[in-house]
Formats: structure tokens, sequence, C-alpha cells
């Protein structure tokens, strides 16, 4: 059966968004987890990298070359961020509902309320007053990490909670299927901002 495949239009090449990511020992954790769950399904989609695992808090847009005005934009709302390290807990898997018939595998965390949640709205705010209001939708935030995407989907079910402590921001070039990620920036909670 041939592997189901996400589309990207044929000038977008360039994703940009803003994350957090586990730790290295959290990602391994988490990819570990996901083999296992990819061969209770019976899945055949390419598993996430351990180092690409990521939340996205806000997509910035696919573009046809890196756009420097939106980069900057991002530098500063972020810059202007002011927040201390805090923990995020995953305890649930599930397939997204997706129209391509790609559906996305992930790990689903903290309900609304959380910390996670507050350093959302806080960075959306900071994104609005830069002029990327676009890219903050309403109050439809659900944090999750994508273990793969595959063309059978699963119901949703509990797992050992996984945690770790968010302690920094990251801005993420992403070159459209070529399974690379580049940081651009990253901003330690708590702390000094680093290029």
């Amino acid at each position: 059966m041939r592997k189901p495949r996400r589309k990207f239009g044929a000038t977008q090449k360039d994703r940009l968004f803003l994350a957090v990511l586990p730790d290295a020992a959290t990602a391994a954790r988490i990819h570990a987890l996901a083999e296992t769950l990819k061969a209770a399904h019976g899945f055949t989609g390419t598993l996430i990298l351990p180092e690409h695992l990521h939340v996205t808090l806000f997509h910035l847009g696919d573009w046809a070359s890196l756009p420097e005005p939106i980069v900057a934009a991002a530098h500063a709302a972020a810059d202007e961020l002011s927040a201390a390290p805090f923990e995020v807990t995953f305890d649930r898997v599930q397939s997204f509902r997706n129209s391509t018939g790609v559906y996305p595998y992930v790990l689903v965390g903290p309900e609304r309320g959380s910390a996670l949640h507050g350093f959302h709205a806080t960075l959306g705010a900071a994104l609005k007053k830069h002029g990327l209001g676009s890219a903050v939708h309403g109050d439809d935030f659900v944090p999750h990490v994508t273990l793969l995407r595959d063309g059978q989907r699963a119901a949703p079910r509990p797992i050992a909670p996984i945690e770790w402590t968010v302690r920094d921001l990251a801005l993420v070039h992403s070159l459209l299927g070529k399974t690379t990620h580049i940081h651009l920036a990253r901003w330690p909670l708590g702390g000094d901002k680093t290029p």
C-alpha cells in the first residue's frame, strides 16, 4: 500500500513557527513511545525525528522564501516576553481529523488553564502588538506533539504521563519536504535572550 503524503503548494518552501521543545531525554522517551504505538496500531507513517518533536504555539506561515519582516516581528514579540520556566504534562494520544486523508497521530497535553495556555496567551498578545495578529486564531489552542502522520486513525487513549520543564521558546524555520528544522532563535525563560 502506498503511503499517503502531505502536500504543499508549489511555491511553499519555508515554514515558520514558534514552539516549545522537549529536552533531549524527554524527546527520546516520546520517540520510543511513538515507535511502540506505531507498531501497536499497524501505522506505516514515518515517525517524527526526536530532534523535531515540538509543541507549535503559533504558525507564522508557509512561504516561497524566508520572510525577513515576519522573522523580525517574531523576534520583537519574543524579546518582550518575561516568563519563568514551567512544567507541562502530556497524558493521552489520539489521531486528529484532517481533510487530506493523512491524519496526525499526536501526544495531547494540558487542558485549558494550564501554564502552557497562559504562556500561549501572553505570546499571542505580543504577536498582535507587533503586527502578527493573523497568526493568532481565537481560543482554539490544543497543545500537542505530532508523533507521525498516517492514513489510518486511532481512537484517543490515555498513556503514562510524559512531563518536562519548558525552559525556552524557539523560532523554527522548517524546510518543507526536506526533514530539516533550523532554530533561528531561542529565548530562555527567566534568562537572557540568545540569537
